[in-house]
């Protein structure tokens, strides 16, 4: 995407195009039935060469607010971030190469999570680090047990 296609053009009339096209009728609706599949997959399959990760994670982001369910977006930004930077699943032993990994997808995390809710994303972030998860523990989707503990539904 270097020549800059992805934000030629009504961006989002374009995103909401291609989810239509591909049966869906919200991006979220599109993104849960790919549940873990990092952002810049999406928009790959969306337009490889017109569609970036950050339009689909805005979308994704504006859809959630709408919907009233903010705590579930920032749940399933960290399993799509953890999925692509730890695919393993936590590790087993956190050596300098590991806590690298980690770090890049929580760090990424709280960098991708509205500021509504930031301090409650640094607050799970805390608790993952003070009682780390088993090993190999990989989110599956934003309805994840663990995930569902650290960041559990509070809008009404």
């Amino acid at each position: 995407m270097s020549d800059g296609r992805a934000w030629q053009g009504n961006v989002k009339a374009r995103l909401y195009e291609r989810v239509r096209e591909r049966g869906y009728d919200s991006l979220t609706a599109f993104a849960d039935a790919r549940p873990a599949v990092p952002l810049y997959l999406l928009a790959e399959e969306l337009g490889k060469d017109d569609v970036a990760g950050v339009q689909v994670l805005s979308g994704l982001l504006a859809e959630a607010e709408r919907r009233k369910q903010v705590t579930r977006f920032v749940r399933d930004v960290f399993t799509r971030l953890w999925s692509e930077s730890v695919p393993d699943g936590w590790p087993p032993v956190l050596d300098d190469a590991n806590r690298f990994k980690v770090a890049e997808a929580i760090g990424s995390w709280i960098a991708y999570t509205p500021e509504t809710h930031k301090e409650r994303v640094k607050q799970a972030r805390a608790t993952l680090r003070a009682t780390p998860p088993p090993p190999g523990w990989l989110p599956l989707g934003p309805d994840d047990e663990l995930l569902r503990t650290l960041l559990p539904d509070e809008e009404v």
